[in-house]
């Protein structure tokens, strides 16, 4: 997927789930799961040893049991890491921190880079280096939604994804899009419940479905 048409998507359906598992039957409900509830944009992390082969396995999986769903891959922090990924099928390019050298990749190979920063001047740079989308990280920590609002004001150019700490809650979903932030991930609120047990697939369908309720 071309860099414009993921930043169309994304606008289109900006929630973002994003979560690693080393479970391959686990991944498939989570995703079918939030494929259920109205996503369509779905991050995989690179947390794991297999988490390469793990994304290939999901890539193919998803395209004929969620169609129209684009997998993107995340905690990419070097340029091997990206080429790898992008050659398993991957629709967009997250990170952690801002690395150039990953930015001019994706950029050569039209594919949507979404970098890490956690000061304005950070997203400025970014958004000079061709990243489509930025990534406040960690979001909770930088000042949540008025974080947001507050790097907008001078920069109203910059389309700002949300992650780190987020809510898998409507009302937070509200704030950070009230905010002005163009996309909103969430990962292990949405995955999990008291005591780090896992959500059931029902359980994250309807938190999905009740986060997305009345939204074009």
């Amino acid at each position: 997927m071309d860099k414009h048409t993921a930043v169309a998507l994304l606008k289109k359906h900006p929630l973002v789930p994003l979560f690693y598992n080393d479970d391959r039957e686990c991944c498939k409900l989570w995703i079918k799961s939030c494929y259920d509830g109205g996503v369509r944009v779905v991050e995989f992390t690179n947390r794991g040893e297999d988490a390469l082969d793990i994304f290939a396995e999901l890539h193919q999986w998803s395209r004929e049991t969620c169609p129209g769903l684009v997998l993107g891959i995340g905690t990419v922090k070097d340029l091997d890491t990206a080429a790898a990924f992008k050659a398993a099928g991957a629709g967009f390019i997250v990170a952690p921190v801002l690395d150039i050298e990953v930015g001019a990749y994706c950029n050569a190979e039209k594919l949507l880079w979404i970098p890490g920063c956690a000061t304005l001047t950070e997203m400025y740079h970014a958004y000079r280096h061709g990243a489509g989308v930025v990534k406040a990280f960690p979001v909770h920590t930088l000042g949540g939604p008025d974080f947001i609002k507050s790097v907008l004001a001078p920069c109203p150019e910059l389309r700002i994804m949300v992650s780190g700490g987020v809510e898998a809650t409507r009302e937070s979903y509200d704030d950070y899009i009230k905010a002005g932030a163009f996309c909103v991930g969430t990962g292990s609120s949405l995955f999990s419940v008291t005591g780090n047990k896992s959500a059931s697939p029902e359980q994250i369908r309807k938190r999905c479905e009740t986060i997305l309720s009345d939204i074009s």
